[in-house]
């Protein structure tokens, strides 16, 4: 379901007039699947729960990136995107602290109350977003409409970064599970303690670092972060093949973090790159969603055929192998998409503009005061000026 709904969602917000009331209705659809897992946990109701859920996530992450993007605008898109990437992890990590907490010392009942109690901060800062605040992008011209939906799936640069996500997914997806596994059979005593060791230190590597990533890729560009999530990806899977320390596992997930940093902010802001000018941008996330979802989907499977028929070494060689492809792909059909600062934007692109409800800034009274008095000042030298004049006439 989820997968099948990445394009569709994205092609729902770029068509609404108001992104906020959809985060408003995804979070709120989140709220009530998770009541409903609560209060009826019956196989029709938690298959109905499971479809809203994962249809109101394809739908909510496309409209963060839209209200971001409208906030802040492509220029600082990048360090938006940091902090964005900062904030999920540290709330990623919080909110699993404290559900896991509940879970134990309350029930696992709880935890789904919980969940649905969260929607209610989500919805009061989506409300502190004032209207004013945020800027839609529009052609000038009245009436005219958004780029056509052939003209973005023909685009070559997002599909070739469509391609390397799907290979980032097909080597990155099935990595972890599989360590995972290795590591509950050779030490069961501590298996749990590890593997939450292995989902912790990437969240905090990407609370450290993200924003610092976002200013990279404003500064250095999209490419050179790629290449190197890309390697990243493949140094992992080497290692991963080679050690088999519980405690070197663990600091090997510092990649993983590199590369949940980097994915984080560069996949939205390629994207973004693309489809500039487009009216597309959510779109063009549901097509790399999309493929993101099919990665993901097949790696475990094929890792895992690997792994039972060939052996743990060839299963991680065969995933940093897939890494390397998309690597390579990357280079080679990839360029870069950040536009130069000492460049303008092209001619098809110049009727882009930013459409606002801001109001104009408003003159603090001291000042206010101060200009009306110079006005009145220049008036009546003016009018002196006038008197003077008509005296000599008349003389």
């Amino acid at each position: 379901m989820a997968l099948a709904c990445q394009m569709p969602g994205g092609a729902l917000v770029d068509a609404v007039r108001s992104t906020r009331l959809v985060a408003a209705l995804a979070v709120a659809a989140i709220c009530l699947s998770a009541l409903a897992l609560a209060l009826w946990p019956v196989f029709s109701v938690v298959l109905a729960a499971r479809v809203l859920h994962a249809g109101a996530s394809c739908v909510l992450g496309p409209v963060i990136a839209v209200i971001s993007l409208g906030l802040v605008g492509h220029a600082a898109l990048g360090a938006r995107l940091g902090r964005n990437a900062r904030f999920a992890s540290i709330g990623n990590g919080v909110t699993a602290a404290v559900m896991g907490a509940c879970g134990y010392l309350v029930s696992n009942q709880a935890v789904f109350f919980l969940t649905a109690l969260l929607a209610a901060p989500a919805l009061l800062a989506l409300a502190r977003i004032r209207v004013g605040d945020f800027e839609r992008p529009r052609r000038v011209e009245v009436g005219a409409a958004a780029a056509p939906v052939r003209r973005v799936l023909g685009d070559r640069r997002l599909l070739a970064f469509a391609g390397c996500i799907l290979l980032f997914q097909l080597a990155n997806a099935a990595m972890l599970p599989l360590m995972g596994g290795i590591l509950t059979m050779r030490s069961s005593e501590w298996a749990s303690t590890l593997i939450g060791a292995c989902i912790v230190v990437p969240q905090l590597v990407v609370a450290l670092f993200a924003p610092w990533v976002g200013r990279l890729a404003d500064s250095w560009g999209r490419r050179p972060l790629l290449l190197v999530c890309f390697a990243a990806l493949a140094l992992r899977g080497i290692l991963f093949a080679l050690l088999m320390d519980p405690y070197v596992v663990v600091a090997v997930q510092v990649l993983d973090g590199v590369c949940a940093a980097v994915l984080g902010v560069t996949l939205p802001l390629v994207v973004a790159d693309i489809t500039r000018g487009t009216g597309r941008f959510n779109l063009g996330l549901g097509i790399v969603g999309s493929a993101v979802g099919i990665g993901a989907a097949l790696s475990t499977t094929l890792a895992g055929y690997a792994i039972d028929h060939f052996g743990r070494s060839v299963a991680f060689f065969g995933l940093a192998s897939v890494a390397v492809c998309g690597l390579a792909l990357l280079w080679l059909l990839l360029p870069e998409t950040r536009l130069p600062a000492n460049r303008s934007l092209p001619a098809s692109l110049r009727r882009l503009e930013f459409v606002t409800n801001r109001r104009r800034p408003r003159i603090p009274a001291f000042a206010a005061a101060r200009q009306f008095a110079s006005r009145f000042r220049k008036a009546r030298v003016r009018c002196g000026e006038m008197k003077n004049c008509s005296a000599k006439t008349a003389i």
